[in-house]
């Protein structure tokens, strides 16, 4: 769900960006707005951005080969973060020179009808864009409030394609009010502080991306809940009588890796561990679908061990936080 949703909204928003960046280049090329070169520069590194979550999304369906046997999924990250710097390069840093240059040498607007009636429907056009966005982002975001949504999902596109539109959303009120104002007082210096001001707007948005994608770049754990469902999976109270401990880590934005360590019965016969140890994996997919590379290690639950606290060296990472897992 989250793939389509993701898909569907670039696309609205490609489409949407294509469109605008022409029409504000055509715009800048009769008005000589700053703004509106920084726009249309904006519009265009943005429409490089969907064509690259597109094709991250795409890489990321090839199946798992011997060199790479986790798959693919992870292009999905990588694209995205490739994203943050585009936006940050192209889209901040030329916004921010131009804004710079204009302030020094401001000159008046010519054909003022152009970059204002390019803006409005600019306006409009990202809106749609945006309003898409937030309606694939809807079915996903449940109870979350829109900036937990944007840490915490792992599917990367909703999360870059609303922040894009936010930001362009903005950036085109601070062009149309620099527009504005320097029609209104005949100084072109506010057309520069708008197109400044839209640059710094974007490095804030780049900046942010580039955080939350170099956190799943470099490995995030299972959902809370999604964790807690595996947990209560894992033990039938039967044949795995407790969980010892458990690392999780998203392979991609649908798919999860489960390793956990299991207690068993001491006489279980190695036929029964191997019974039970098949029907926990089946537990776990059942509750959990996209944990779909599940490791579990048998192992005899000690009540001494397990009052020692848990053992740091139990798996990478070191020891499940809060201390709550039993040892063994």
């Amino acid at each position: 769900m989250s793939a389509s949703g993701g898909a569907k909204a670039i696309v609205a928003a490609l489409a949407a960006n294509l469109a605008i960046a022409a029409s504000k280049f055509v715009a800048f090329l009769f008005s000589g707005s700053s703004s509106m070169l920084a726009e249309a520069v904006h519009s265009l590194a943005d429409s490089g951005n969907q064509a690259l979550l597109l094709i991250g999304g795409k890489k990321a369906q090839r199946e798992a080969t011997p060199q790479h046997p986790f798959g693919y999924g992870r292009e999905r990250y990588i694209y995205a973060f490739l994203v943050s710097i585009v936006l940050f390069s192209v889209g901040g840093m030329f916004a921010v020179y131009e804004g710079y240059e204009k302030i020094k040498h401001p000159h008046e607007l010519e054909h003022w009808y152009w970059p204002v009636g390019v803006l409005v429907f600019a306006i409009l056009a990202e809106g749609f864009s945006f309003r898409t966005a937030i309606k694939e982002s809807n079915q996903l975001r449940g109870k979350l409030t829109w900036s937990q949504f944007i840490r915490r999902a792992k599917a990367p596109e909703l999360p870059v394609v609303l922040l894009e539109d936010f930001g362009a959303l903005i950036g085109l009120v601070l062009a149309l009010l620099g527009v504005g104002i320097t029609l209104a007082t005949g100084d072109g210096v506010w057309d520069g502080v708008g197109t400044l001001c839209i640059g710094l707007l974007l490095i804030a948005i780049a900046i942010v991306l580039a955080l939350e994608t170099k956190s799943l770049l470099l490995g995030e754990a299972a959902g809370t809940e999604e964790v807690t469902r595996i947990e209560q999976a894992v033990v039938d109270g039967d044949t795995v009588t407790g969980l010892i401990h458990m690392r999780t880590l998203h392979l991609g934005p649908e798919e999860l890796l489960v390793a956990a360590k299991i207690a068993v019965r001491h006489d279980d016969t190695a036929a029964e561990v191997a019974r039970a140890i098949d029907a926990a994996e089946a537990r776990i997919r059942a509750a959990v679908p996209i944990a779909r590379v599940i490791y579990l290690e048998p192992d005899i639950f000690s009540a001494a061990e397990a009052a020692k606290g848990p053992d740091p060296e139990a798996a990478p990472g070191g020891p499940t936080p809060g201390g709550s897992t039993p040892g063994h």
